[in-house]
């Protein structure tokens, strides 16, 4: 299963989503190889922190896409963004699935549905399935800018639209500066069951 973590987008999370997602691959015991194909490298650099800390799982990311000697993945996943639209281009002809993340605002509803065109651009004959969710989700129930943004997203054509969000949480970044995943480093907190959650909604994709 080669799944692409992806959107038009900067700042919407992806090497975020796909560093907790592959950790939590690892825990279900898959063989997972990484890539991260974006110049800015985020996904790079936190397996490398991981590394340096010696924390088990190890995860190994690649910056090129070449398949690995003697390893047979079962789940294989691509960070990549518009930085290296070649690589995501090609990403997206390699894709089983694409999951996209979506933070809640109009532009970056605008952004997705362009995602979709080029998608559709790129895969003529059996477009991958393309799971969709709102990421950084707002908390305080006050705000609706997160139910708007998703109700948007159930607007456009060809995606599913994931009941699960991941909201706006501190520990999304401090687990990720420290090379460990959320349910890692709070296994009991609101970041981590969320976090749980949205993963197995994913893997039941699979």
């Amino acid at each position: 299963m080669i799944t692409v973590i992806g959107n038009l987008k900067g700042g919407s999370g992806k090497s975020t989503v796909t560093f907790n997602y592959a950790l939590w691959l690892l825990q279900q015991e898959e063989t997972v190889v990484a890539y991260d194909l974006d110049p800015q490298a985020t996904l790079n650099d936190v397996a490398q922190v991981r590394e340096e800390e010696k924390y088990d799982p190890p995860l190994k990311v690649y910056t090129r896409y070449v398949k690995p000697k003697n390893i047979e993945p079962t789940q294989t996943l691509i960070d990549v963004g518009t930085a290296n639209m070649s690589a995501m281009k090609k990403a997206i002809t390699l894709a089983d699935r694409i999951v996209v993340p979506v933070t809640p605002s109009q532009a970056d509803v605008w952004s997705t549905q362009r995602f979709l065109y080029l998608v559709a651009s790129e895969v003529k004959d059996k477009p991958p399935e393309i799971l969709a969710f709102i990421n950084r989700a707002d908390t305080h129930a006050a705000v609706k800018e997160s139910d708007q943004a998703e109700e948007a997203l159930h607007s456009l054509p060809g995606i599913k639209v994931l009941d699960t969000r991941l909201c706006q949480r501190t520990i999304y970044r401090r687990s990720f500066s420290e090379g460990l995943a959320v349910f890692e480093m709070e296994p009991s907190g609101k970041g981590s069951k969320e976090f749980e959650r949205f993963a197995h909604t994913v893997y039941e994709y699979s």
